[in-house]
């Protein structure tokens, strides 16, 4: 396989929490009482986030998400089954129910989160101007970590949130922004629409979408001069041994469309632990073991996603890809270079004990950036991020991994079997 090898400090990563807590909708379901609930369910971690967060519970038959304006507009979790259902993302119940500020980060957890990118090359905004690349010096800006943002309006299916910030790269560039997202859960023809997938009761399942804009409210247009920014959208979900990230990319030559993927982000991944072979990416995903991986615009493609095979879960992750060859991507590396761009265009994250022994999860992420935003002054981007969890009949889920990933299921399970 292919690769690019590309330094990344190995920063650490912490404590993290919350802020707490906005409006809910008052759905029929939330006087439901969720205290028996065992962990795991989708009504434990209702229950949970109810006690230190007003979570909006949004509902359409028995998909469900839990979406909170005061964790930063985030979808936290979501079910295919309702209360009784498999909770799929990933929730950091320390942190949230910590009640601190951590430095650096805080990192509660979900399924879909919104952050900016960059955070690496000349234009980062993770460190202030000038500052060393290291962890001491590595903070997430406030209006992504830490702060609420503002709920506008929801229904039963659907919330649109809102966050005005301020930031400031590393070449001393202030960007002013505001973040409109609006998450909605899905319904059968847009199943259909999306991935030519015809509801079927054989299976259960739940789909979600963050249509996310990025509009430049300040003075002066955003460029290759003074610095731009990106959107950068992250999934957080419970892992096991048997789970395997499955990532199509499109096939060629090293010398027509670079390496397969970016793979030293945190230091090499082991090879027992990564494939590439026909046209698929495969990557552990049981929060064992640090690593993470990134594909380029040359070989990503906007669908992607993974299997627990003890579960018996297929999620899916859909993205838009905006049209034209001259897009470019933001670096997110650790490194003391100039270069802002030749960033990826898909993540992958597996989460492991750090060398202290202290692990943030487990859990494992899959993740999507949208290109560099070139805005004029009230100029907007928007990029899309879909989320997929199917549950149910083995010949069903199957048939639903050939169409959209083109594996079977018994191929992605056995395929990291050295």
């Amino acid at each position: 396989m292919q690769i690019r090898s590309y330094f990344h400090s190995n920063f650490l990563l912490r404590i993290f929490i919350l802020i707490l807590g906005l409006a809910s909708c008052d759905s029929p379901e939330q006087e439901e009482k969720v205290d028996s609930y065992p962990p795991g369910t989708f009504g434990y971690d209702y229950q949970f986030l109810s006690q230190h967060d007003s979570t909006l519970l949004l509902m359409r038959d028995s998909a469900a998400i839990l979406v909170s304006p005061a964790f930063q507009g985030k979808v936290f979790t979501s079910s295919t089954r309702g209360m009784s259902g498999k909770s799929h993302g990933w929730i950091n119940y320390d942190a949230v129910a910590s009640g601190k500020i951590a430095p650096h980060i805080n990192a509660y957890g979900g399924e879909d989160r919104l952050w900016l990118g960059p955070e690496g090359g000349k234009f980062a905004i993770y460190f202030e101007p000038g500052a060393e690349r290291t962890f001491e010096n590595w903070q997430t800006p406030k209006g992504i970590d830490s702060e609420p943002w503002n709920l506008v309006s929801n229904t039963e299916t659907e919330a649109f949130i809102t966050k005005t910030m301020q930031v400031t790269n590393n070449l001393g560039t202030t960007l002013d922004l505001r973040l409109d997202r609006e998450v909605r859960l899905l319904s059968g023809s847009e199943l259909m629409r999306y991935l030519d997938i015809t509801p079927n009761e054989k299976i259960s399942w739940v789909g979600f979408e963050s249509v996310n804009s990025l509009i430049n409210i300040g003075e002066e247009p955003w460029d290759e001069e003074g610095g731009t920014l990106s959107m950068w959208t992250l999934g957080m979900f419970n892992p096991s041994d048997e789970v395997t990230v499955v990532i199509p990319y499109r096939e060629g030559s090293a010398e027509d469309l670079g390496p397969v993927a970016t793979t030293d982000y945190f230091g090499e991944i082991h090879e027992s632990r990564i494939k590439a072979e026909n046209g698929i990416l495969y990557f552990r995903g049981d929060g064992k073991k640090r690593g993470k991986l990134g594909l380029s615009k040359e070989r990503a493609i906007p669908l992607f996603g993974s299997y627990d095979a003890r579960s018996a879960v297929l999620t899916l992750v859909q993205y838009s890809e905006p049209e034209g060859e001259e897009l470019r991507y933001l670096n997110q590396i650790w490194e003391e270079k100039e270069e802002a761009f030749g960033g990826d265009v898909i993540n992958s994250y597996n989460d492991g004990p750090l060398e202290d022994g202290e692990q943030m999860g487990p859990f494992y992420e899959l993740e999507t950036s949208s290109p560099a935003a070139f805005l004029e002054p009230n100029e907007s981007m928007v990029h899309v991020h879909r989320t997929f969890h199917f549950e149910g009949d083995a010949e069903m889920l199957d048939q639903i991994a050939k169409k959209c990933l083109g594996i079977s299921l018994g191929e992605v399970a056995t395929a990291l079997d050295y």
